[in-house]
């Protein structure tokens, strides 16, 4: 059923103030002559200037390049001791500010972040914990009974332990890293999520495992995490769909969730309308309506090889039973054996994507990060394009990215940044997204290594223009011999990991510090200095 679910209020938060983006305002008249003459998206030098390796305030070590002028302080290494005791857990990934406040006479940030791991020899110890079993995945279980995007686990047999993904919650203070503290537990590959408009974070379960026949319970769900650790309930919201879930954004006006979904070329767009619509911690509980959405007068809508311009209207789609378990269709487009030509072959669909794609909604190739800003959702595409060779025929959906710009009110879906075949420099792989208070756009690359002109780059925080290019802030440089420095001062670093993804990228309130993560060896940063300089 299609249904249509206006703004309840028209107008904007003051927390989103089109004042503050007006020196960028110009870059439109540039998207929009790129798009009347559907030129591709380029790389730009960046405005803040070429960048270089900078030493880290609390190591010494040169772990990122940044342009001149930015400083940066670590904190939370994988294994680092947490303040209420333990070990800081791995595979850093999604994260946001949650809150911020007034101590005494200290201004203090608290973040969570998530950590995607999947089984482990125990749960982290949260108060707030889902699933506590001791899991043993047998061998011989049929195809898609593994998760989706959780390493640890895909394709393997024979593995015993407890779910080892959740979330840590990090307190920043007066410009200095403070605290640490476990806030979820037994959860699998927590991938990204997104920030609430009340103050909590919306954790994301990467995955469709089933283990419920194995001590252990379903997974695929989203989890809602408070700022105070004690307070996260570890509840699952099940009404959001169980679904390789990436990311998720909350339209402030009226509450609903828009979800993307991670599995390569059979993903969709989703949105949840809640129950109740003005929100709280723990009212998307509560339940709620899953939809998909659909191209107006178009059906099963193809958008995995889009140009910069493409332009979209959407309707939703009613996901009637959000929790149903994933199907393996036997025939299905751009499905083909691996390395070969495109050719139909056989997927695991999601539960909530089967039914909407038999409903005729449309298909990304690999939804990723999504990101509310001034009536606009920005969402990345990582894997839209087509793949970079010639021979057999390039496969569709497996290029360097793209992004998509959602008119909140409108409903229009419109590609405002797409990466050109054979050209990563201009972006490899985009993953996470964070828009800053003034409006700029930040990406995170989850490519890998790339070589271009002689010059090998590792992954990047790209910047990207209005007028659909992107440039460099912010590089990996984790080489071999800085990852031997960091090793003799105890953290789990070790070889050129220069190619690992940045991910969790998120602004403080006022601007001023830029949180990140590195997700190995498992490190989050806090990046300042003259944003003035450019749109960020």
């Amino acid at each position: 059923m299609s249904t249509d679910v206006r703004a309840s209020r028209r107008s904007f938060l003051k927390s989103t103030s089109s004042v503050a983006a007006a020196p960028f305002v110009g870059s439109f008249a540039g998207l929009y002559a790129r798009q009347a003459t559907a030129a591709p998206s380029a790389l730009i030098a960046s405005p803040y200037g070429p960048i270089a390796p900078v030493n880290d305030i609390t190591t010494g070590l040169p772990l990122l390049k940044l342009p001149a002028g930015f400083t940066y302080k670590s904190y939370g290494w994988t294994g680092d001791a947490m303040t209420s005791g333990g070990a800081t857990p791995g595979n850093h990934d999604g994260m946001a500010v949650v809150r911020t406040r007034r101590v005494g006479r200290s201004t203090e940030i608290t973040l969570v972040r998530n950590h995607e791991l999947g089984l482990a020899s125990a749960n982290i110890p949260a108060a707030g914990r889902y699933d506590t079993g001791n899991i043993v995945v047998a061998a011989g279980l049929p195809n898609g009974a593994f998760p989706v995007g959780t390493p640890n686990l895909s394709g393997t047999t024979g593995l015993n332990g407890f779910t080892g993904g959740g979330t840590t919650n990090l307190v920043f203070r007066d410009g200095n890293w403070a605290e640490s503290f476990p806030s979820l537990g037994g959860t699998l590959g927590n991938c990204a999520g997104g920030l609430t408009p009340w103050g909590t974070w919306l954790t994301c379960e990467e995955t469709v495992v089933n283990v419920s026949g194995f001590n252990g319970r379903k997974h695929g769900y989203v989890f809602e995490v408070r700022p105070d650790p004690a307070g996260t309930t570890g509840v699952p919201i099940v009404a959001m769909g169980r679904m390789p879930h990436e990311a998720v954004a909350v339209d402030p006006l009226n509450g609903i969730v828009y979800e993307t979904e991670d599995n390569r070329n059979a993903a969709g767009l989703y949105r949840f309308i809640p129950t109740v619509a003005q929100g709280a911690p723990g009212t998307l509980e509560q339940g709620g309506r899953l939809q998909g959405a659909k191209v107006i007068g178009v059906t099963n809508a193809d958008l995995i090889v889009p140009n910069v311009g493409d332009t979209y209207r959407l309707e939703w789609m009613d996901v009637v039973d959000p929790d149903a378990d994933p199907q393996i269709r036997a025939v299905f487009p751009d499905f083909g054996p691996s390395g070969s030509a495109p050719a139909p072959g056989p997927a695991i669909l999601s539960g909530p994507f089967a039914q909407a794609w038999d409903l005729g909604a449309l298909r990304m190739s690999r939804g990723e990060g999504i990101w509310y800003w001034n009536r606009k959702m920005y969402i990345v595409d990582t894997g839209a394009g087509l793949q970079n060779r010639t021979s057999p025929a390039p496969r569709r959906g497996q290029g360097d990215g793209a992004v998509w710009e959602l008119d909140l009110d409108a409903q229009t879906l419109t590609c405002i940044y797409a990466v050109p075949q054979f050209s990563s420099q201009v972006g490899n792989n985009p993953d996470n997204v964070t828009v800053s208070p003034k409006g700029g756009i930040l990406l995170c690359e989850d490519g890998g290594n790339f070589t271009a002109g002689g010059t090998t780059f590792g992954a990047r925080l790209m910047g990207l223009t209005l007028a659909g290019d992107a440039y460099s802030f912010a590089e990996n440089n984790f080489t071999a011999a800085v990852s031997a420095q960091a090793a003799a001062q105890g953290k789990p670093a070790s070889g050129d990991t220069t190619g690992r993804e940045f991910c969790g990228a998120c602004f403080d309130p006022t601007g001023r510090v830029l949180f990140v993560n590195l997700q190995t060896p498992g490190v989050t940063f806090a990046i300042s200095g003259p944003w003035g300089a450019g749109p960020l």
